[in-house]
């Protein structure tokens, strides 16, 4: 930005007018100026009311921090600046460039200050203490009054300056960042950042047109916190950060705990005030009602700004709560809406981390789409990604001039795979950024659970890194411990302050204890991560490439679909069908199966009931509802052209999303499909090893050891008069769930309706049944 002359203040109409706080006449007098620090005698005399009882000293700055403020590197500018007693009166110094006079008024008094030059003024009044003066600031022979932001106290007390010394400030947005608030009856904005390698930080906004030269910050002790609070600056201003590094240069930065951020590609920062008043006071006193492993749980993950393009956070509270509400998903999961400068990221390259994104509207307007979704019934779980961030040189990359943020190892640093930064786990006050931002989504957003990315990035320090490239742990080993403990403060401060809450890692590896408590230690010697459910990547791995084999080669890789069973109840997990997997040439859900059209759409709707019937959550990304066949991009969203009654193959797609819409029904309301999720008793094989069938059948049971049966048929072939062994305590089964309808574009073979068992022993069973299996299909049969 460049330095730019302001003109003065000017009124409604546009014209310049001079400004008087005071309507009746007032005492002008002349403070006594100061040319030479070390010569007051030169000054001429002052108007007193009193003969001062000590020799007067001039009030001139210091040349040294005069050097020091035009500088930028000051570390206490209120020190020097506004009024302070001294021998002989009160001294008043004002640092305003490009002013051509500054006058100090209080009560019925005027005094002008002396023009020291480049932009410092002063004077020294006879007074005993200092009074609450404002300033009348002269622009081109247009006064501007104003408040001296050099007279007002830090906003910051020993309690917060004591927890962000300690890096356990739990509501660090409330004492970092800009905030609107009223100091010694004062109205302005308190602005405060950590950077602590700086030599010194100014504020720079459409408040001072962009020229920091004059308003420095300062240093609040050993904290590294740098703060200023600016009256008369409010709601929608405009801001960054000066800061001077450690070198001399300069670089201007946004605000790294910013609540509101222009739409990029801008960058500025804009002070926000929150006024959405919630409406879902229900859905928060009962969230967390039923724990979330044992509860319902049927995740439709979106990205917002495609789901349909150009709608607001407004826009979408109107439609995506009755889209989500009609399929009957019990949560949307929104992929990253924290601010980001690339929309091709999807959000995953996060420069604002407490800033929703502006692309969609104002905080309160995502405020307002997640309260509609409550008060729908519909929870909200949010892409969360505290693994690394991007090199941008606005945002947090050498924030003050040295590694801050990120490690202080290069290679420790940069993250192979993305070419971003990762975070150093290892630092109190990187820890507590972002453990205060987990709870700063959960408690000011009402997010009812963060799904957690990368997590595997920031276990291991070998991770996509070759031999040489990395350095083990203190005891040899390749975790990083760092991240561990960062993982279990997270979890552990997210369930203790925010009930209902649920958090979810994506990681990719066998890690030991992903959910298991962190005071429990296990094999490895780790406490748990504390995460309460874990995506099932495996699961996700081996069923998808089950699925994309041609169905007479399928009996030769029958594990890949019961291989999940050995460790289904390790841990906690969610079977995830999301974006990722429906881009970048892996094609989307229905394109993977093998066969033609009707075949794939038959091998989609199978599997999708297997999966809601497989122990877990189950999480499925936008688009794959209705069998779109072009894989997703973030330009144009899901392809909602297929669901429209003129194109002909219509019906074959909103088959599909009936059989959703019916599945999430069914599950809702069966328990034995998530009371007892990670509970081994809540399933039973009936049939895993028909692999020339490829026929797969098993039971979930409920807490009170209710049965539901699931079977599917991943052949081409009808199976009628099929036999299964079933339990002897069960007098008839009844079919309440069969893929191979009509209604979803399937052949229609007919069902078994209600079927009782034979006493004829089978798969180790004391009675049996037999059933029609329809090709590429899946059943549900629970107790008649």
């Amino acid at each position: 930005m460049t330095s730019k002359k302001p003109a003065g203040p000017k009124s409604k109409s546009g014209k310049k007018q001079a400004k008087s706080s005071q309507a009746a006449p007032v005492k002008q007098v002349r403070a006594k100026p100061g040319r030479q620090a070390d010569s007051p005698e030169n000054a001429p005399a002052i108007p007193k009311a009193r003969t001062p009882e000590v020799p007067a000293v001039s009030p001139a700055l210091d040349p040294a921090d005069r050097e020091r403020l035009l500088a930028g590197t000051h570390h206490d500018p209120h020190t020097v600046l506004g009024g302070h007693p001294v021998p002989g009166g009160v001294a008043f110094r004002v640092f305003r460039p490009y002013a051509e006079a500054v006058t100090v008024v209080f009560d019925d008094v005027r005094a002008e200050l002396g023009d020291d030059g480049e932009g410092f003024f002063s004077g020294l009044l006879p007074l005993t203490e200092v009074p609450a003066y404002r300033l009348l600031v002269s622009y081109d022979g247009t006064e501007h009054e104003t408040e001296d932001p050099y007279r007002f106290l830090p906003t910051l007390g020993e309690l917060d300056l004591h927890l962000l010394g300690e890096g356990r400030h739990e509501e660090l947005w409330q004492a970092l960042g800009s905030r609107v608030l009223t100091q010694q009856g004062v109205t302005g904005t308190r602005f405060a950042v950590w950077a602590p390698n700086a030599l010194g930080v100014r504020v720079a906004g459409g408040f001072d047109f962009w020229d920091a030269t004059g308003f420095p910050m300062r240093s609040l002790g050993s904290t590294g916190v740098w703060e200023l609070f600016v009256p008369g600056v409010g709601e929608g201003e405009l801001y960054k950060y000066e800061i001077t590094r450690p070198d001399g240069s300069r670089t201007l930065r946004a605000d790294p705990m910013a609540r509101r951020t222009e739409v990029p590609p801008a960058t500025s920062s804009i002070v926000d005030v929150s006024r959405h008043e919630w409406g879902d006071a229900e859905w928060m006193a009962h969230r967390g009602d039923r724990p979330v492993h044992e509860a319902p749980f049927s995740v439709y993950e979106v990205h917002l700004p495609s789901w349909r393009p150009g709608l607001t956070y407004r826009q979408l509270a109107e439609q995506l709560p009755a889209y989500v509400g009609d399929l009957g998903f019990t949560h949307v999961e929104l992929m990253p809406v924290a601010e980001h400068p690339f929309g091709g990221s999807w959000g995953y390259q996060v420069t604002g981390f407490y800033a929703p994104t502006a692309r969609l509207g104002t905080p309160d307007d995502f405020k307002y789409l997640v309260d509609k979704l409550h008060q729908a019934g519909i929870g909200v779980l949010m892409d969360w990604v505290p693994a690394h961030f991007p090199r941008d040189e606005w945002a947090l990359a050498e924030f003050d001039g040295r590694p801050l943020y990120e490690h202080g190892d290069p290679l420790r640093a940069a993250h192979p795979d993305w070419g971003t930064l990762e975070f150093d786990f290892g630092r109190r006050e990187v820890r507590n950024f972002l453990v205060a931002n987990a709870v700063y989504w959960c408690e000011e957003f009402h997010i009812d659970g963060l799904r957690v990315d990368a997590v595997a990035s920031m276990l291991y320090l070998d991770y996509s890194r070759e031999a040489g490239q990395w350095t083990p742990n203190e005891f040899g080993g390749r975790e990083n411990l760092d991240a561990v403990a960062f993982l279990q403060e997270m979890n552990a401060t997210v369930y203790r302050r925010c009930p209902g809450v649920v958090t979810i890692a994506e990681e990719s590896t066998a890690w030991d204890g992903v959910t298991r408590p962190t005071h429990h230690k296990g094999p490895s010697g780790f406490g748990g991560l504390g995460f309460g459910l874990k995506w099932n990547m495996g699961w996700m791995h081996d069923s998808l490439a089950y699925m994309s084999h041609e169905p007479v080669h399928r009996k030769y890789h029958h594990h890949e679909m019961t291989f999940s069973m050995v460790y289904a109840y390790s841990e906690n997990y969610v079977l995830p069908i999301s974006h990722d997997e429906v881009v970048h040439g892996k094609r989307s859900l229905v394109s993977k199966m093998p066969g033609d059209w009707w075949q794939q759409r038959a091998s989609l709707r199978a599997y999708l009931a297997f999966m809601w019937a497989h122990p877990g959550k189950q999480l499925l990304f936008m688009g794959q509802e209705f069998a779109q066949g072009a894989e997703w991009s973030e330009a144009h969203g899901p392809d909602w052209w297929l669901l429209d009654p003129a194109y002909g193959a219509e019906s074959e797609h909103r088959g599909v999303r009936e059989l959703v819409r019916d599945l999430n029904t069914a599950y809702r309301a069966t328990p034995a499909l998530w009371e007892r999720d990670t509970d081994p008793a809540g399933f039973e094989w009936i049939v895993g090893d028909a692999a020339e069938d490829n026929v797969f059948a098993f039971l979930r049971r409920d807490a009170e050891g209710g049965p539901l049966l699931c079977v599917a048929n991943l052949s081409p072939l009808a199976r009628h008069d099929y036999r299964l062994g079933v339990p002897d305590d069960v007098p008839a089964w009844h079919e309440t769930l069969n893929t191979d309808l009509a209604r979803y574009g399937g052949g229609d073979i007919a069902g078994q309706g209600t079927v009782k068992p034979e006493p004829q022993p089978w798969h180790g069973r004391p009675a049996s049944i037999r059933l029609t299996l329809p090709p590429l299909a899946t059943v549900w049969l629970r107790p008649a």
